[in-house]
């Protein structure tokens, strides 16, 4: 029975709470470290590990979970996963070793990947049409990207304030009401036993395959901090993963029932966004890192300071995603909505490669940027997140979810690692010339946001060739070629896919671009 919209409005409410837990988790910790290796003795090796066993765990079981969802039920997914994530987040916060904090951490981003693979898919499934869509895309972006935010000023304030282990005990309340109220506002969407996709058809040796890919993909990217792209280490671990990735494509291609059916990527829609994705993070998530860094070593911000000189960005993403997006991407369609904001967000890093090498001024040299970078992301993620998931049918809405999140974590992991790398070979390459170290350290910088600003170019490109939208005939007829995500043929089966493909586009609804051109935003 379809909700009302105060029903959805709160079941909505349910979803991004948990998805913000999800987000704070994942920046709460990172002004808490120089606390947790004082109080547990962690090395400086080790304690990388607090952060790289969650980004393992988290990356590596994205694609599985979101599958699982679709075949277990998306709800049944989320629950146990913001149920494991407040068991361990109590371990996290109880931690009296090294060892059992990074195992804890483990399984914080095993069950923040069922969180997050399956709600994206839940917010589709809640808003059909495409205005209230826009408006709940606006929201979960919001969350999203805000999250980030608030952790840093969050993680700042208790750990000054209290201690390091109660970043972890703020998960315990937030995570038990989550879970608590899914259940009872979520709608139950487990499929019907003649509905089929049984639990015995999961594709086993797929999950083992892409989940194995993943882990060790992520497990190389963030070990280059300490042993380089060259090394034979990351050299190894990659190789492997790529031939096991190798492994899962073709697996995918013969069984009966794929974890992930590469019919998904006929549709230009879900392929393109996840390429401009993982270009738009891999270069934004240097913003959140870089200028930490720079505030922190160059211009010697303490913690809340740097959470409190970031906040504004939070603000405008606020501003941004709740106010403006669906608007303007019912007024003018998302692809119009989100070229000139990856344009804008290149700009931002533009800004931020002229700040000085001490004595900076926070109005002039760091807050413009801060804006740019809210107005940007504000407007470019909804915009994104609403095309990646626009050709999703409720079959397949969790493993596209995940694949949406699989593509923003591996960004998200390349983009760090390259320009922490870059970043850190310019300042050497300055100190070693005699430069002082606020002027090293702030050269590398300057590099790494040049280049987050080209792979913000790259992703305006891509935008542009992969996201245009399809012109319809009469009839709601493509006459791109393509055949949507199901890739019908012909007969009954066929029919019965198109038709499928037909209602989702439906709901989306068409909307005409503006121009004299006979074209409609195919979102």
């Amino acid at each position: 029975m379809p909700l009302s919209s105060r029903s959805r409005g709160a079941a909505l409410a349910v979803l991004s709470a948990g998805t913000l837990m999800i987000i704070l988790d994942g920046t709460i910790v990172t002004v808490a470290l120089p606390s947790i290796q004082r109080d547990l003795g962690f090395s400086q090796s080790a304690l990388a590990w607090v952060v790289n066993a969650y980004l393992i765990a988290f990356g590596g079981l994205l694609l599985l979970s979101g599958r699982l969802g679709d075949i277990l039920g998306r709800r049944r997914i989320l629950v146990g996963g913001l149920a494991a994530f407040t068991a361990a987040s109590l371990a996290c916060g109880l931690a009296d070793s090294a060892g059992l904090l990074i195992a804890a951490r483990f399984v914080q981003g095993a069950a923040g990947a069922m969180v997050s693979a399956v709600s994206l898919g839940m917010v589709i499934a809640l808003y059909p049409d495409p205005a209230g869509r826009g408006r709940a895309m606006g929201v979960y972006s919001f969350v999203q990207s805000a999250g980030g935010v608030l952790g840093l000023v969050a993680g700042g304030v208790l750990t000054q304030a209290v201690n390091w282990h109660w970043i972890f005990f703020v998960n315990l309340p937030i995570g038990a009401a989550a879970a608590l109220l899914s259940l009872r506002l979520l709608p139950d969407d487990r499929p019907s036993a003649g509905s089929g996709s049984p639990v015995r058809d999961v594709d086993a040796p797929g999950a083992l395959l892409v989940t194995a890919a993943l882990m060790l993909g992520v497990y190389a990217i963030v070990g280059t901090a300490d042993h380089g792209w060259a090394s034979a280490r990351t050299g190894a671990f990659g190789a492997v993963s790529l031939v096991l990735l190798a492994g899962f494509l073709i697996r995918q291609s013969r069984a009966a029932q794929p974890l992930m059916p590469l019919r998904l990527f006929r549709s230009r829609l879900v392929t393109g966004a996840n390429v401009v994705q993982a270009l738009m993070v891999a270069g934004g998530f240097g913003f959140q890192f870089l200028v930490t860094l720079y505030l922190q070593r160059v211009l010697g911000y303490d913690p809340l300071r740097i959470g409190l000189a970031i906040a504004p960005t939070g603000l405008v993403i606020g501003v941004m995603s709740l106010a403006l997006s669906a608007r303007l991407g019912a007024r003018f369609g998302e692809r119009a909505v989100l070229l000139p904001s990856l344009v804008l967000f290149a700009c931002g890093f533009l800004l931020l490669a002229r700040v000085p090498a001490g004595h900076a001024s926070y109005i002039t040299d760091i807050l413009p940027a801060t804006l740019v970078f809210g107005v940007a992301f504000g407007l470019a993620m909804p915009a994104l997140m609403t095309l990646g998931m626009s050709d999703a049918t409720p079959a397949d809405s969790g493993l596209i979810s995940g694949v949406f999140n699989t593509a923003q974590q591996i960004g998200a992991a390349l983009g760090l690692a390259v320009l922490a790398a870059l970043a850190s070979a310019r300042t050497d390459r300055l100190a070693a010339a005699g430069h002082s170290p606020a002027a090293s350290l702030t050269g590398g910088y300057h590099l790494a946001f040049l280049v987050a600003a080209g792979l913000l170019a790259a992703a305006t490109l891509a935008a542009a060739v992969l996201l245009k939208a399809p012109v319809r005939g009469t009839g709601g007829a493509d006459r791109t070629g393509g055949r949507g995500i199901e890739g019908g043929q012909g007969g009954p089966e066929g029919q019965d896919r198109v038709s499928d493909q037909d209602r989702v586009s439906a709901s989306r609804g068409s909307r005409r671009a503006p121009g004299p051109t006979d074209r409609t935003a195919h979102v």
